[in-house]
This record gives C-alpha cells, sequence and structure tokens, in this order.
C-alpha cells in the first residue's frame, strides 16, 4: 500500500555504514533505518549472534523460559533502573504496554490520577492508543482517540509543566528526552530533573520514551541519563535488535510487579533471534568501548556542522540534538531541502527530512572522521550554491 513515500532505490545489500542498490550505486547510510542500525549493517559481532542463535531456535512461546531474552534483559536492568523488563515488537507496541502498565498503577492510587502529560510536537507510535499521546496533527488525523486523559505542554517551558500537573493531577508525564519526529529537539537537563522532582513531589510516574534516542545513540545507553534523573518507566526499541524487530518498557520497582500472567503479552516477542542480537549489541556498547568511540566520532561531526553554520548563517538555523542524533534546521523551502535531500542521494548519501525543513542525521557510531568530512563537503557546495544564487 501507499503507505510512504519512497526515495527512488532498492536496496541488495548493506555492509557497514554503505547501502549499495539494484544499480550498483553505492551510498553513505547516516539515517540507518531510522535509528535503529546504530552499528552499522552486518557488524561482524551481530552477523555471529545471529549464526549461532539462528541455529538453536528462531521461536519459542512465552510458556517457556528464553534464555537470550533473560540476559538481556539483566543487562538493559543493570545499566538503567532497577526493576522488570516487558519485551515486544516495536516502539509503537512499547507505548501500548507502557498504557496498560500506568492504568493498572493508576487504579491502585487512592488519589484518583489519570492520564498523562506529554510534549508538543511529540511522537510515541502510529497505533491507536500511541497516536492519542503523538501531538502531531498529520499522525492523529481523524482516527479515533482512545478515552485516555492527555494533556499537551510546551517542551522545556518548566512553568506550563508544573501548572497543567497541579491542576489536572496526572498519573504519568511521558517524554522523549529528545523529540525525534518533532524535529530533533532535545529536553533540556534542568526541564528533566524538573519532571522527575514534580513526579516525586505530586506522586506521578516520571517516563522516558526512548525509541529513538536510546541505545547509544546520545554518548550514554540512554538520554535520560545526561541529567542524572531516574525515571520510574523507560520505553526503547529501535536500535535494541540489532536490525531486528525488538522493543519494550523496563519497569521500576514501583511498577514492577502490577503486571500479572495474562494481564499483557504477545506471541513473538521476545524472539530469541532479536534478544541475542541485542545482547551482541550492548556487548559491543558496553564492553568494547564502541559507545565511547561513537561519542569521538560524534564530537567531529558536530565540530564540522558547527563550522557550516558558521560559514553559511542565511542556510543553516540551529544545530539540534546530541551525539549521533542531530537536527540541521534550516532557512530554506521545504521543497528545496527535499530536493537536497534528492541530489545528495545521487551523489551518494542518504539523509532524512523531518518537519519539512530540518536535515536529520542518525549515523551510525562507527562513521569515520573522512566519511563525515566528505559529507561535510557535500552539503559546503549545495550551500555554496544556494548563496550564490541569493
Amino acid at each position: 500500500m501507499s503507505t510512504y513515500n519512497r526515495l527512488p532505490i532498492a536496496i541488495t545489500e548493506a555492509r557497514g555504514n554503505y547501502l549499495y542498490d539494484t544499480e550498483g550505486n553505492t551510498y553513505l547510510d547516516l539515517f540507518t533505518g531510522l535509528a535503529v542500525n546504530i552499528l552499522g549493517h552486518s557488524h561482524p559481532a551481530v552477523v555471529q549472534a545471529l549464526h549461532e542463535q539462528g541455529e538453536k531456535f528462531l521461536h519459542i512461546s512465552n510458556k517457556f523460559l528464553n534464555p537470550p531474552a533473560i540476559r538481556l534483559a539483566r543487562r538493559l536492568v543493570e545499566n538503567s533502573i532497577l526493576g522488570r523488563v516487558f519485551f515486544c515488537n516495536s516502539g509503537a507496541e512499547a507505548t501500548e504496554a507502557a498504557l496498560k502498565l500506568i492504568h493498572k498503577w493508576s487504579l491502585k492510587q487512592s488519589g484518583g490520577k489519570s492520564g498523562f502529560v506529554v510534549m508538543k510536537k511529540s511522537f510515541h507510535g502510529r497505533t491507536l492508543g500511541a497516536v492519542r499521546l503523538t501531538r502531531q496533527p498529520g499522525v492523529q488525523q481523524d482516527y479515533p482517540q482512545p478515552e485516555i486523559p492527555v494533556w499537551e505542554v510546551e517542551p522545556n517551558d518548566i512553568e506550563q509543566l508544573k501548572a497543567v500537573c497541579k491542576r489536572e493531577r496526572p498519573a504519568a508525564v511521558l517524554a522523549e528526552p529528545i523529540l525525534g519526529s518533532g524535529g530533533i529537539r532535545p529536553l533540556e537537563e534542568s526541564y528533566l530533573r524538573e519532571i522527575e522532582n514534580l513526579c516525586r513531589e505530586q506522586g506521578m510516574l516520571c517516563c522516558m520514551d526512548e525509541i529513538q534516542s536510546g541505545v547509544g545513540r546520545t554518548g550514554q545507553l540512554f538520554a535520560y541519563q545526561h541529567a542524572g534523573i531516574q525515571p520510574d518507566l523507560i520505553l526503547f526499541a529501535k536500535g535494541i535488535g540489532g536490525g531486528l524487530p525488538l522493543g519494550g518498557i523496563i519497569a521500576g520497582e514501583t511498577l514492577s510487579d502490577l503486571f500479572r500472567p495474562g494481564d499483557h503479552g504477545t506471541t513473538f516477542a521476545p524472539s530469541p533471534l532479536s534478544a541475542a542480537l541485542g545482547c551482541a549489541v550492548l556487548e559491543e556498547l558496553l564492553d568494547r568501548g564502541q559507545m565511547e568511540q561513537g561519542r569521538n566520532h560524534a564530537a567531529h561531526l558536530w565540530e564540522r556542522l558547527r563550522s557550516l553554520r558558521e560559514k553559511y548563517p542565511e542556510t543553516v538555523g540551529e544545530i539540534r540534538g546530541r551525539g549521533m542524533m542531530i537536527g540541521l534546521s534550516t532557512h530554506r523551502r521545504a521543497e528545496e531541502i527535499e530536493a537536497l535531500q534528492r541530489e545528495l542521494l545521487a551523489e551518494g548519501v542518504l539523509v532524512d527530512i523531518t518537519q519539512q525543513t530540518v536535515i536529520r542525521l542518525l549515523p551510525p557510531l562507527t562513521l569515520t572522521p573522512e566519511e563525515t568530512d566528505r559529507f561535510v563537503a557535500k552539503l559546503d557546495a549545495h550551500f555554496a550554491k544556494w548563496k550564490g544564487k541569493a
């Protein structure tokens, strides 16, 4: 069905930081499957885990214990918050699991709290429950709206957040530490700390949607960790499966025992294969220095992009994000940025566009300084043409 505006290429192979199409063309991938391929494509450790687990078994029922998932859950909890993990197949399913779990928590509270505070322009998925929380009209459209109380606040507006929380008495604040689809807009560390403080003071749940920003993309395993807070609930997906579908929630001790047998479930998750790949991804990030190396590579990319902003202030606006999650806002028309995306594609570079005029970069942590330099040189050439026509 025509649900995607696809770029005019068909991929036949992917290795390292590159894609290869049916016409023999090569593309530097700065989009990584929408933040999925955090280690690039066909990383040796991921491929090894794929073969090893594939030779054992691909699927078992949740009626049995799943050793790869147990190992992955343990690593996630040890490197985030104490609690339990529920695995599912995607980010939207993680949001749905969170909705159910928070609803159960609300019913147990004597204060009558219900509903969510979310950020303007946030994105939490496309299933009906997730769409209710998402704050983008193009996603919400005229689909049926579940009867879930939701209040929208401006990101980083502390006073508005306080006023809404005190007036409406919601059950939870759900926030992306960096709004991805919303234009790569980071929440300030002071704002994240205020979310946590308000939740503690008023008996609400502090929930972090790390579906796009998590799994090492920002230089920490989860982006909320830059602010030094301790959420009650973490949503994750995308990069955790090493390229295979996998998502889930990490429920802190307040929530970890609320789900009982029969309350929630899924046929395919946790996939033993996806979980095995997830263990390989975390081993590369946490034990073999890939997250630290990614921070160094990201610093070089940021330096080069800042030099472009200084050189072309009439074209480049804010550079937002953290680590390998970057939004290059522009002062150009939407059709110009769309044309730039296609011109870069013809030159062998794949980037994404969000909010019409923001160049969204989600490179792998394995991006090299040399690849960064080649990419920035191409941007430089295009921006110079625009400047010449001004």
